[in-house]
Formats: structure tokens, C-alpha cells, sequence
């Protein structure tokens, strides 16, 4: 990664790095040779020769993160105190495309520090809505690898190791100011209109001044030495250049007085003692790396290549929280979306390939991802595509494989009492063109069971049909059932019904709408609704309707015949609105 430390004038020692090379840690060099060539990153790095801030490299013994320059190793790096956001979640796939495509390694690491709010259920939710995503890593907590531990509340003696080189090079001192001096400091600037950096004693004080307070047992922080002229500049492979002034920042904390480090300083020690060589991150931590670089820089680790992702943005071009919706993995994956669904949509949300092509397969994105093709803009979240992407990859599913999720989903909502048998499979490819999630498909099943007649009779649409002399159609229809020769035709299935239909419709003198929309009204119901003849051999063959749930209330086919004959259709003709239970007999 390009950096670029600028020192201004009045400096009376100069030192200039040129040629940095693919970002893989290694042990600390001397400072001439302390990263390897390459044609497109620079560091230059002006030192004054006699101040307590100079910028001078930690001779360390880091042999054993020492890797080949050209091997990939990403991370992802979650804090278990949720559920997993969509953005994490395609910050962990553009990482995993990445290292898949180069033939690389994926790391997943637990940032838990926050120990008041991290949990291991977080923790574990995350690692399930992963694995559920496809996205498996080859180092984690759970597997473990040559670089753990993977949680980062098992490290504390690896940042406490490198805090104290920090404090022995002089890179970081004691801080003992107190809580209220420190509000006090960034009272003063405001009223400057200064930013808010740290103008204590203690980055200046004597030895003897610091054992003192030691001795008085007063609590300290360690406090790292920030070069107060200058500029940090990055080549951000998503964003280009980017800098910081150096003077914006000020002295910042890196371990807490409690002993505990702060975030920046344990992701760079984690970074690098793990030979992370590529760091993937949502935009929101791009302020952080100012912080990261200079504790890269003062421990004698090689930076490794930043890429910051665009935010996922709402409609209204707001960040995508809670309160437009579900948010998490886990909600997408209970409301009824395929995992190859989410991981094709969440690759689009800032990549694509430079063609019109909008399905991509997981094993398809490795070979096309590259990171060069993401958008440095915002990518919305559209709900609606993402539902109906969802629903092409449903229906892409093989018959068996849409029936057994469906019907899975129909017995654990207590609508039906089996999960599988012949009339899931036939519902399942009547219904299936309506659904887009999973749980569309409860309300399409409930749909199709009910029998909401005398609703849609007493409807202002219905009115058409009634004056179609739907009251001497349904006499037809109901002699044709107690005749048998409709009972006779469903027995046949699909053919059968083809069969007496079409001589149905010439008794009666009819065809087309006028034969098929009274024929819908009055065995299902209903105005509207899938493939007529379907619905009703399916009916059919549901026979008294054992399998569903008797909390649906289903009316059987035969049922639905005795009801018929029980309506006053001069009630209905007359625009009156009639009761359900006065026209059933009991």
C-alpha cells in the first residue's frame, strides 16, 4: 500500500524509502531496507534527528509470520455483539472472493474486546449465517490455524509484548492525566475551533516525573507519539489517494488504563502478526488507518494493501439500518431467501463484471471478481430486485429440492400435516410462479385452501359475473356434479377435466371467459387465481382434506358443491349483502 509521510521544513535529518513491495509482514528491517520493490507504491518518511517522536523501526522477532511476497492472506474480522449486517456480510464475501481468485488464504478473526456487549452466541450466529452464505474460511476460532488465537480477548498478552516495545523505543509513553483534564483539553480546543488533540504534560515529562506518579499508584494509559507536522497518504485500491493531516490527529491512546488495548492498536498487531497482506473493510474505518499506519510504521511492519467498500445505502440514500427493514443475514434467511440468492445480490451491491449478466453462481463470482471492478459509490439496497432475484433462483431449483423446502415450510407453519406426499408436490408447482420467498408460499397455500365465496359474491368486481346469469350456471354445474360425470372427468386428472370442460362448455352454450371465470367462482371461490383445471384436479385429489391442518378450515370440493346449493342468488342480484352462516345448512 502507497504511504507517503511528509515531514515539513526545518528538519535536520531526512530519510527516504522508495519501492514498496507486495504487503506481507516479516521481520523488522533497518530502515534502508526495510521494504522490498515495486513499481507502484512509495513511502517517504522525513525523521528530525533529535525529538522524542521520531519514527524509528522496533527490532523485533516476528520469523514466524514471514510468508512468500505473492501469497494472499484476507480476514474478516466481526465483533460477536449482533447479528451479522448485510454489509459485513458482503465485506466477508468480497474477502473471500478475493482470496478464492488469487489462490489465497480467508481468515475469520473475532474482534471481542468489547467484552460488556460481546457474546458467544453473537458469536456463533455469526459463524452459522457464514456458513449458511457458502463462505467457508480456512483459519478461525472454530478451526484454529498457525496464527491464532482467532478471538482477539485471547491476545492480550501479545498486545501487552508490543505495547511495552512501543514504550521502550520511545514510540508510545505514560499518560497519567485524568478524565477531567482530558475534557478539559478538548473544552479549550473547541472553543479554539482547534481539532481536539492531546496537549499534556506527559508526552514531554522527565523520567523522574513518571515514577513519581508510578510510585503514587496513579493510573496511566499508554499514549502513542504522533508526528506534529506533516501528512499520511494511501493508495486505497478502491479509492485512490487519500490523506490525512498529521497534525488533525494528536497523541492517541493504544492501551487503556485498566490494561486493556484499544481497538486500532490491536487490529494493526493483529494485521501483522497474522501476515494479513490485503485489509477489505467497509469505508467507515478509513479513519482509522491514519492510526494503523503510524503503529505499522513505529513497530517495523510492512503495511499491507487497503481496500475500503462503499457503504450499503437505504433508498433514500440514508445508511442501511433498522429501521428500513430487515438488516441481518439471519432476518433475510427466516423471512425465506436462498443463500445463493443473498451472495449473488450482495456481490452486485458495488462489483460488477462490466457485463448485462446479473446471476452469477458462487464458483462464477471467484473466477470473475476482481477487486479493481468495485465502486468506490454507494450501492443501494433494493429490496424489491433482491425478492424477486430471489424468486428466479426458486424456481431454478429442481422439483424435488422446491417441494421438500415448501413443504417443510407448510407443516412447520401448521398448515399442512405431512411435509411431502403427492399433493405438496403437485401444489408446490401449481403455486410456485407466485412465490418469491419461502414464506410467500404460506400465504399462496392458504390462498388456494380457502373458500371465501359469499366475499367475493357480495364484491362490487363480482357483479359482472353475477349478471352473467351465474345463478343458471351454477344449476348446470351442480347437475353435472350429481351426475357424476364431473367426479368421473377429476378421477382422470388433468386430462379428464380437459375432456369434460370442453363438453361442458358446449351444453351450455359457452367458452372462453364467460365459461371459465364462473367456473373459478364458483369451485374456488374466488375472481383470480392459478391455472383453473390445476386448482381443481388438486382439490380433488386432496379428497377430505386430512392433510391440512383443521385450524385452516379447509372446505372440501364436496363441501364447496353442497354450499352451492344453499345460495339465494336473488340475494345477490339485488345487491344484498348475505351472511355465510344463514345460507349453510347445518
Amino acid at each position: 500500500m502507497a504511504i507517503v509521510f511528509e515531514r515539513m521544513t526545518r528538519m535536520r535529518f531526512r530519510c527516504r524509502i522508495t519501492g514498496v513491495g507486495p504487503p506481507l509482514f516479516r521481520q523488522a528491517f533497518p530502515m534502508s531496507s526495510m521494504l522490498p520493490d515495486c513499481h507502484h507504491n512509495k513511502i517517504i518518511c522525513l525523521i528530525p534527528a533529535s525529538t522524542k517522536r521520531c519514527l524509528s523501526t522496533v527490532s523485533t522477532s516476528t520469523s514466524s509470520i514471514e510468508k512468500d511476497d505473492n501469497f494472499v492472506r484476507v480476514r474478516f474480522a466481526p465483533s460477536p455483539t449482533g447479528n451479522l449486517h448485510v454489509g459485513g456480510a458482503r465485506t466477508a464475501l468480497f474477502n473471500y472472493l478475493f482470496a478464492r481468485s488469487k489462490g489465497g488464504k480467508f481468515l475469520l478473526r473475532i474482534e471481542d474486546t468489547d467484552l460488556e456487549r460481546s457474546t458467544r452466541e453473537s458469536e456463533e450466529a455469526v459463524l452459522k449465517d457464514l456458513s449458511w452464505l457458502g463462505l467457508h474460511w480456512d483459519e478461525g476460532p472454530d478451526i484454529g490455524g498457525n496464527y491464532g488465537p482467532y478471538r482477539q480477548s485471547e491476545r492480550n498478552a501479545l498486545y501487552k509484548q508490543y505495547a511495552e516495545k512501543l514504550l521502550n523505543s520511545g514510540h508510545v509513553y505514560r499518560c497519567f492525566c485524568s478524565n477531567k483534564e482530558l475534557e478539559k483539553m478538548k473544552e479549550i480546543a473547541k472553543l479554539k475551533q482547534l481539532p481536539p488533540v492531546y496537549t499534556g504534560k506527559w508526552a514531554s515529562a522527565s523520567d523522574e516525573e513518571v515514577q513519581e506518579e508510578i510510585r503514587k499508584g496513579t493510573p496511566f494509559t499508554y499514549r502513542f507519539r504522533v508526528p506534529k507536522e506533516g501528512s499520511l497518504k494511501i493508495n486505497d485500491l478502491i479509492r485512490g489517494e487519500v490523506s490525512w493531516n498529521l497534525d488533525t490527529l494528536g497523541d492517541f491512546v493504544v492501551m487503556r488504563s485498566n490494561g486493556q488495548p484499544v481497538y486500532n492498536f490491536c487490529v494493526t498487531v493483529d494485521d501483522a502478526t497474522m501476515a494479513i497482506s490485503h485489509v477489505i473493510r467497509a469505508e467507515e474505518h478509513l479513519p482509522n488507518t491514519l492510526r494503523q499506519a503510524l503503529i505499522y510504521k513505529a513497530l517495523g511492519f510492512q503495511m499491507p494493501y487497503f481496500a475500503h467498500v462503499s457503504l450499503i445505502l437505504a433508498p433514500d440514500k440514508s445508511k442501511l439500518s433498522k429501521r428500513h427493514g430487515a438488516t441481518s443475514v439471519g432476518q433475510f434467511k427466516e423471512m425465506g431467501y436462498l443463500p445463493n440468492a443473498m451472495v449473488n445480490y450482495l456481490a452486485l451491491l458495488g462489483w460488477g463484471d462490466g457485463t448485462e449478466n446479473e446471476f452469477y453462481t458462487l464458483e462464477q463470482l471467484v473466477d470473475k471478481f476482481t477487486i479493481e471492478r468495485v465502486n468506490k459509490h454507494g450501492a443501494v439496497f433494493d429490496s424489491t430486485k433482491f425478492r424477486w432475484m430471489n424468486g428466479q433462483y426458486l424456481k431454478l431449483l429442481a422439483p424435488q429440492e422446491l417441494a421438500k423446502l415448501l413443504g417443510h415450510h407448510w407443516k412447520r407453519t401448521g398448515i399442512l400435516m405431512e411435509s411431502e406426499g403427492l399433493f405438496v408436490e403437485e401444489a408446490v408447482e401449481l403455486l410456485k410462479d407466485k412465490v418469491d420467498l419461502i414464506s410467500d408460499s404460506e400465504n399462496a397455500l392458504t390462498n388456494f385452501l380457502s373458500y371465501p365465496l359469499f366475499e367475493t359474491l357480495s364484491s362490487s368486481e363480482a357483479k359482472p359475473v353475477l349478471g352473467d346469469s351465474l345463478s343458471e350456471f351454477a344449476n348446470s354445474l351442480l347437475a353435472a356434479y350429481d351426475s357424476g360425470e364431473l367426479f368421473d372427468a377429476l378421477n382422470q386428472g388433468k386430462p379428464g377435466w380437459q375432456n369434460w370442460v370442453k363438453s361442458f362448455g358446449k351444453s351450455v352454450k359457452r367458452k372462453g371467459k364467460s365459461l371459465f371465470m364462473p367456473l373459478r367462482v364458483l369451485l374456488t371461490g374466488k375472481l383470480h387465481g392459478p391455472d383453473i383445471g390445476a386448482s381443481v384436479v388438486l382439490l380433488h385429489t386432496l379428497g377430505s382434506g386430512d392433510i391440512v391442518a383443521s385450524e385452516i378450515g379447509f372446505v372440501t370440493l364436496e363441501e364447496r358443491i353442497k354450499l352451492l346449493k344453499e345460495v339465494e342468488w336473488k340475494s345477490f342480484n339485488n345487491n344484498q349483502t348475505v351472511l355465510e352462516p344463514a345460507i349453510i345448512s347445518q
